[in-house]
């Protein structure tokens, strides 16, 4: 039996512009005939790993950096002061070569002969495990085999690389597998941005009695109640950690940071740190499930009712429908909301505070996998 935690949350955000484009306006998507706010996963998925960072130990995370041979070579020094800078980057460029890694020194400066240190060719993927391991295989002096090399780099994910995956372009076999799925966050309603002009005073000019601004410009900005949405693939997740009760673990760490993490794009700016208004998890044992064609129709609120409240109605017809039309309902389900969303979503799930969802999707999990392997 293959298991899914299906992570659907309605966040609120004032004016903002948490995750922008090229042009620095607000991203957008066009959903329903409509625009919306969008946030992207990968502006989300950052803040989670951020989030998670802060929760987990540095044992059990991983960094993914061009500089992977600076990161090894301090390593190996903190193991062995007595090796060199310069001694502990060149065998670990040996290592990674041998490994199969493409790692090449960066162009000169010009006007200087410093050719700076190795890089790999790509953001590479690695868990601190897996750089503790490697600088501990130089240290030993051994001479180290390809499939030793290979074995290295693949064994010991960290947390955040069994979650989101790693993609290797000169050695396939260091793929690995994404388990978990974040979608682009989108507005339930219609948005466009808007721009707010702004000037700031030089305060020498001030104090000297003149008038006039030392600076004026504009920043784009964007309000919306987000429907935001999550999966996760527990036997996938178990396989990259190689252990079940691992896999547990980090998906209770994970839906606890998909809750609380937010995307920093000129938060200084805005202060747009709000929760979300309502979170349903759910585990099901079909496939994973998203409400987000509840919002196709854009939520449209009235003098009696916030666009909040009518969100959460809308999700809950959609959820309800598909469980029926599909015969097919979760395994468990818990609802996280305030008290006025609350009443909507209560038939799809117990309601909890965070506490007691993190606690009961834990139990859940663990006894459904014991019943698996029964």
């Amino acid at each position: 039996m293959s298991l899914y935690i299906d992570i659907h949350a309605l966040q609120t955000l004032p004016p903002s512009n948490i995750n922008r484009d090229d042009t620095g306006s607000p991203k957008t998507a066009t959903f329903g005939g409509v625009a919306r706010q969008r946030v992207s996963s990968q502006a989300w998925k950052h803040a989670i790993r951020n989030d998670l960072k802060t929760r987990l130990s540095a044992e059990e995370m991983g960094i993914r950096t061009k500089r992977v041979v600076q990161k090894i070579g301090a390593a190996v020094m903190q193991i062995d002061d007595s090796w060199s800078e310069v001694d502990a980057e060149t065998q670990v460029e040996a290592l990674l070569k041998t490994a199969g890694f493409k790692v090449e020194k960066p162009k000169k400066k010009q006007g200087t002969e410093d050719e700076g240190v190795a890089e790999s060719g790509y953001l590479l993927f690695l868990s601190n495990r897996q750089i503790h391991n490697a600088a501990q295989a130089i240290v030993s002096g051994e001479k180290i085999a390809k499939k030793e090399a290979k074995e290295i780099f693949d064994q010991n994910h960290s947390i955040d690389l069994a979650l989101f995956g790693r993609m290797v372009a000169d050695d396939a076999s260091y793929n690995v597998d994404a388990s978990v799925q974040v979608a682009h966050a989108i507005g339930v309603s219609g948005a466009e941005p808007e721009f707010d002009f702004f000037t700031a005073v030089d305060d020498a000019v001030r104090d000297a009695e003149e008038t006039g601004a030392g600076m004026m410009g504009t920043v784009e900005m964007m309000s919306s109640t987000l429907y935001r949405f999550a999966t996760i693939n527990l036997d996938d997740l178990a396989k990259n950690l190689g252990d079940s009760e691992a896999a547990i673990k980090a998906s209770v760490e994970f839906v606890d940071a998909f809750m609380t993490s937010m995307p920093t794009g000129k938060q200084n700016t805005f202060a747009n740190r709000t929760l979300p208004d309502a979170v349903v998890v759910t585990v099901r044992s079909d496939r994973p499930v998203s409400w987000v064609n509840a919002f196709e129709t854009p939520v449209a609120p009235n003098s009696e009712t916030g666009r909040r409240v009518l969100a959460a109605r809308k999700m809950a017809e959609e959820a309800q429908a598909i469980d029926e039309m599909y015969d097919s309902k979760p395994e468990s389900a818990w609802v996280v909301a305030l008290p006025a969303l609350k009443a909507e979503l209560e038939a799809l799930g117990q309601g909890v505070n965070r506490s007691e969802l993190l606690n009961g999707l834990r139990s859940a999990l663990e006894g459904l996998v014991a019943e698996g392997d029964q």
